[in-house]
């Protein structure tokens, strides 16, 4: 029975589908800014490729995604954007290239027909997306929650009692049933603790992209920013 869960910031846990980031315009590549953060332009092409990415990543296939999912990677595009320009600033361990492999190697797992090199990179193919650019993706990622834990855990602290209330009112209620054994408070109370810690950490999170956002210049469409402009 598996009772934790990995709690991961800013629900990347959320991805969309791939969709044409350029179109062909007199022989020219139409690329459009979907949003500004303090100077810095996200194009179409660089949400259809981060979509791309994600969805190679969780084996989600693209007609599965709502209009909405698809809204909200911008958000998130965002957020992620604000979260690089705090990079110079919090000391923490980059990821290595051995631990996006791993992550890449969990992601090839998904998919039947990438047993073999062959079939993997077929997979990549049908999602337009290249191994090489795969990995740095996933490093970049794990970079910006490492940045995060750096950032905001030393500010949380979780109590005894904290972790006693949630032992009796929400753990309990998931042994097994009567009996069977239970589980000792004693035998589970670091993984308790780094339960609510995770749960504070993204609490602290919103509230960290909030304030974020409020200092930054951040333009999306629908704003009161100037239209959306068309690269050529």
């Amino acid at each position: 029975m598996k009772i934790f869960t990995k709690i991961s910031f800013l629900a990347f846990a959320l991805f969309w589908a791939l969709s044409p980031a350029r179109a062909a315009f007199g022989g020219q590549v139409v690329d459009s800014i979907v949003a500004t953060v303090n100077g810095h332009v996200i194009l179409q092409s660089d949400l259809d490729e981060a979509l791309a990415y994600e969805a190679v990543l969780n084996g989600r296939p693209p007609s599965q995604f709502t209009d909405d999912e698809r809204r909200a990677v911008l958000d998130r595009l965002i957020d992620q954007e604000l979260l690089r320009e705090q990079m110079n600033s919090t000391e923490f361990k980059h990821a290595t290239e051995a631990e996006a492999e791993e992550r890449v190697k969990e992601a090839r797992r998904q998919y039947p027909g990438a047993t073999t090199e062959q079939g993997w990179q077929a997979v990549l193919k049908q999602f337009g997306v290249t191994e090489k650019d795969l990995m740095q993706h996933v490093r970049q990622q794990i970079d910006l929650m490492r940045l995060v834990d750096a950032r905001l855990r030393p500010a949380v602290q979780i109590d005894s009692k904290s972790i006693e209330d949630y032992y009796r009112e929400k753990f309990a209620r998931q042994l097994p049933e009567a009996g069977s054994p239970g589980v000792a408070l004693a035998e589970v109370s670091g993984k308790i603790r780094e339960l609510l810690t995770q749960q504070k950490v993204n609490e602290l999170l919103v509230a960290w992209l909030e304030t974020l956002r409020a200092a930054s210049d951040v333009h999306m469409p629908g704003s009161s920013a100037a239209p959306i402009q068309e690269i050529r």
